[in-house]
């Protein structure tokens, strides 16, 4: 429809072209002011349980019977009245279950809903990032076990260096992710729970609520702390919980952002030498101007949503710099933005990483030309063996070599020929014994890749595949 107002307003390109629906619900209204309600409701349950009478079954009852049930209109409008989004919430939940009106957020300051729900809201998202790396470790495996022991070039400052396998090198893609799978799963273990601490963190208010019981404040903390899912809370807090945590977290998701960077440009260098690509589709196009293109435009666009998450880890750690005493409220609008946005990237960028891992397209042919054209170099050391096996003078040999290595290197790279090694030794008597073409077996050189690559499958990937068991990604649809 021309002119459809849903047109004309700005959409983030994260939810629209990159994040999963599983991470935008994480993020969404719905599931934050939803935990708000069970924040609330559990808060005023633990209260009842150590002897706040006050707080009646009825109040229990329809606030857990109303908990996804909210009026995000009726909320608004309590907002743009009270200018607090927290109280908003309280005034809203209250309307549709008024047997909690007065018990509803009784004790706690908005922190108390804000803080733990965003700790709740980041555990569950770095839940679903370690699936998404581990389908993508999974997806390399796969990829390392049926091209474990194809001879390739390494390369070193991207000059040709000795052979590896294409396994070989999927597996140090692969053992990048391992990595930030293991900090990962660190963060989601000892992440902490913010807990119920009060308006500066003295827990005074439940103190009073308690009538000077210092004991049943502690166990108030704890209970809420472990109904939510985490061993502990903080011993203490500000206003706040640490903003360091979310310093800590968005530099998780930066190594994470690192790795699949690294996989993502070797993938592209490699597309730009015929030797591997990414799945091409059948109707897509790789240039409006150039038809014959078949631009990596999957890794191009994990590349840049890997840049973008990068560039995000800098912000919370100035926000936990700049918090002043308790607390100040420059961290709200920051961490409205520096908390989703790289999960929301992360989870992208990782859908692509499995999408391209487990459609991958190898060209063995090209591989192995490209390892021709170089490996006579290589194998000069094991001509020189061979000929002193034969009864040659090794320093004889080594000089012939050198000459003939220098020869065939100016057809190379001044004459723009093939490597001619080969045929010129071929044409020297000193190396008439020697099987020059046996020397020149590429499965010589890849040294124990292949079995590397099994020992990593085993040792690595296997446990993780036990680990996430039912929870890998089989295949992953992209948006466009």
């Amino acid at each position: 429809m021309p002119n459809d107002p849903k047109y004309q307003t700005y959409e983030s390109p994260l939810a629209a072209r990159n994040a999963s629906k599983e991470m935008l619900r994480l993020f969404s209204p719905q599931y934050k002011f939803g935990l708000w309600r069970r924040l609330w409701l559990e808060l005023a349950r633990c209260e009842r349980e150590l002897g706040l009478s006050r707080i009646s079954t009825d109040a229990l009852k329809q606030m857990e019977s109303k908990l996804d049930d909210i009026d995000f209109d009726m909320a608004a409008g309590w907002e743009k009245r009270l200018r607090h989004d927290v109280m908003a919430h309280v005034h809203t939940f209250e309307e549709i279950a008024p047997a909690a009106k007065g018990i509803i957020h009784l004790g706690a300051t908005s922190q108390y809903v804000v803080d733990n729900a965003d700790l709740i809201i980041m555990r569950d998202g770095m839940q679903l990032l370690a699936q998404r790396i581990a389908s993508a470790i999974d997806a390399l495996g796969s990829f390392a076990a049926k091209w474990r022991d194809l001879p390739t070039l390494g390369y070193t400052h991207f000059q040709p260096a000795q052979l590896t396998t294409v396994g070989k090198r999927a597996t140090l893609w692969a053992q990048d992710l391992a990595i930030d799978l293991e900090e990962l799963e660190y963060r989601i273990l000892n992440l902490r729970f913010r807990g119920v601490k009060g308006t500066t963190g003295t827990q005074a208010s439940f103190l009073s609520l308690f009538d000077g019981d210092h004991a049943k404040v502690e166990r108030l903390d704890r209970m809420v702390t472990e109904r939510f899912g985490f061993k502990e809370s903080f011993a203490v807090t500000g206003q706040t919980y640490p903003r360091k945590v979310d310093a800590q977290v968005t530099s998780s998701l930066g190594g994470v952002a690192a790795s699949v960077h690294k996989f993502a440009n070797d993938i592209r260098i490699l597309a730009g030498m015929k030797q591997l690509e990414e799945p091409f589709e059948e109707e897509q196009v790789g240039s409006s101007a150039m038809a014959y293109k078949r631009n990596p435009m999957r890794c191009e666009r994990a590349t840049g949503l890997a840049r973008f998450v990068i560039s995000l880890t800098s912000s919370p750690l100035q926000t936990a710099a700049e918090q002043w005493f308790e607390r100040t409220l420059d961290d709200s609008s920051n961490k409205r933005l520096a908390i989703p946005e790289p999960f929301l990237a992360t989870d992208g960028m990782l859908q692509i990483v499995v999408n391209v891992a487990r459609g991958l397209v190898v060209y063995p042919k090209v591989i192995e030309a490209a390892v021709r054209a170089e490996l006579p170099f290589m194998a000069t050391e094991e001509v020189i063996m061979a000929g002193v096996k034969a009864g040659g003078d090794r320093q004889n040999l080594h000089e012939r070599i050198r000459r003939h290595s220098l020869a065939a290197a100016e057809e190379v790279k001044q004459h723009g020929r093939s490597n001619d090694l080969m045929d010129r030794l071929r044409g020297d008597e000193a190396f008439g014994a020697v099987d020059l073409e046996g020397a020149l077996d590429p499965s010589k050189f890849v040294g124990r890749a292949p079995e590397q690559v099994d020992r990593f499958i085993q040792d690595v990937v296997e446990q993780i595949r036990q680990r996430y068991k039912g929870k890998l990604d089989a295949a992953v649809e992209l948006k466009v």
